[in-house]
């Protein structure tokens, strides 16, 4: 009976998510027709916009082409008119010595008409009449002002939609996931001079395919990719994989999606668990910062002397204050177990995270611990904890700490640290964040899942997870493991 109920909640499961997955798809198609509705209607608004400043532009030219003929014919009829004044007056000029030629035959006076005679002849040299051209200055003719649209016309009768560029193809085997950033890389399956840009989108999911669940993560884009070939960078990898999609686009239309591609994303994610934290701490997330009024609140409320308390207490003069009323049940740590753990536990594969203190932090340590880790236990003092330790009151030591003991590391005290945990490998290495250098490797055998653990006092430490193990780390791992590795003498089999 049991087994059959166990089979049909299986089922009940199963049904479930399938119909979640079509109502999903159901609610995309029904956005689909939606988008097709909008879109062409854009595209007839475009089409307009287009055509408007098609006729615009001709409307224009035609303006511009008549003025030019008209201003042609205004040219061509002022000279015709000032050769026409200039003839009027030659004609008028000629007239008049006509008359008075005339008139002069009938001089009887040999000598009179003589005199009249050479006048007349020295007026018909100057006369203007006999310069004058009886050619027009300019033709009729407008033909050099014709224009003939054959060329245009065709041009604009083979005008056709712009070709659609065809989706592009993901080369999986050339994308690349590594140091906290993904290299995408994509072809097209023909060869398209058109092309002016592409447009990557990417969005974060927890399925091995697309996003199943109904508005899970919207879709991230780059813009104006003139390669064919994007590294996403500074990325953190909180989910498990991350969806890629590439569109080619020209100068007037974006093509259709590639086929999405899924890339893991592998990293280890955690929060610091504030319900662990000690009193004198203030946890936010991924930050920790000590308080040195934590749970002080109570005493001044019993009437105890505290106005002459330095804001900043030695671990040594901490007191264990009544922590019921001032934070609820917060008491995993006590005494000067200054400890905040991670809320998520290492049981297995390579992990990797960093911590950066803040400049003007006194005390602190980095290290992982199993959950048996005492009310007022350390981190490094105990047999079930690893960590290093830096210690800046007074004077600066910097030391790798385990089951009590502790090696000095006559190294500088890096910004930021960096955690890789091999859990199947029984390796724990710390190394400068930045450099990448190591600063410390203990070797055991984990037992029991692991815990990130953290110890502060006077300062605040930031930790960053959804880290991938940095390459260079990865480099290092095998080069130390290739030759053997240096054991260190804090190192034990738990």
């Amino acid at each position: 009976m049991d087994e059959e109920r166990e089979t049909l909640q299986r089922i009940v499961s199963t049904l479930v998510n399938k119909n979640d997955e079509i109502h999903n798809f159901i609610d995309m198609l029904n956005h689909t027709i939606s988008n097709v509705q909008v879109n062409s209607s854009n595209a007839i608004s475009e089409l307009d916009e287009e055509f408007d400043g098609l006729y615009s532009v001709l409307h224009e030219m035609k303006g511009s082409m008549a003025n030019t003929i008209q201003q042609e014919e205004a040219r061509k009829i002022q000279a015709l008119q000032d050769q026409l004044s200039q003839c009027s007056r030659a004609l008028e000029s000629s007239e008049e010595l006509l008359e008075l030629a005339v008139q002069s035959l009938d001089i009887k006076n040999p000598v009179e008409l003589l005199e009249a005679a050479r006048q007349i002849k020295d007026s018909v040299t100057m006369a203007s009449a006999f310069r004058l051209s009886l050619k027009p200055k300019v033709s009729d003719s407008m033909t050099h002002m014709m224009v003939d649209f054959a060329l245009e016309k065709r041009m604009l009768q083979a005008v056709k939609f712009l070709p659609v560029p065809k989706a592009p193809e993901i080369d999986v085997a050339a994308c690349l996931v590594a140091d906290n950033c993904i290299t995408i890389s994509w072809r097209m399956p023909e060869e398209d001079s058109r092309i002016d840009h592409f447009v990557l989108e990417y969005r974060k999911t927890n399925f091995d395919g697309l996003p199943r669940l109904k508005g899970e993560q919207r879709w991230e884009l780059v813009d104006y990719i003139k390669a064919t070939q994007y590294t996403l960078s500074g990325l953190k990898f909180d989910t498990k994989y991350m969806n890629l999609r590439v569109q080619a686009c020209n100068k007037a239309v974006a093509g259709e999606y590639s086929d999405p591609v899924t890339l893991e994303t592998k990293a280890f994610v955690f929060s610091l668990d504030s319900t662990s934290s000690h009193l004198n701490l203030k946890v936010e997330d991924t930050y920790v910062e000590w308080d040195p009024t934590g749970g002080k609140g109570q005493e001044k409320i019993k009437g105890k002397e505290n106005k002459n308390r330095s804001t900043t207490v030695s671990p040594k003069r901490s007191t264990n204050s009544p922590r019921a009323l001032a934070r609820g049940s917060r008491d995993r740590f006590a005494g000067e177990s200054y400890t905040v753990l991670g809320d998520t536990a290492v049981e297995s594969g390579q992990h990797y995270w960093e911590v950066r203190a803040q400049k003007d932090c006194k005390s602190y340590s980095v290290g992982v611990t199993y959950r048996n880790l005492g009310k007022f236990d350390q981190l490094g003092k105990t047999n079930s904890s690893w960590c290093i330790h830096i210690n800046n009151w007074l004077q600066t030591t910097f030391s790798a700490k385990h089951n009590n003991k502790a090696k000095t590391l006559d190294i500088p005290v890096p910004d930021r640290i960096g955690v890789y945990c091999d859990f199947d490998g029984g390796q724990l290495s710390f190394y400068n964040a930045s450099s990448k250098a190591l600063l410390h490797t203990f070797r055991t055998k984990f037992t029991q899942p692991l815990l990130p653990g953290f110890m502060i006092w006077c300062g605040g430490l930031t930790v960053t997870t959804g880290l991938q193990v940095p390459s260079a780390v990865k480099t290092l791992q095998k080069s130390e493991n290739g030759l053997g590795g240096s054991t260190s003498s804090l190192n034990n089999v738990a």
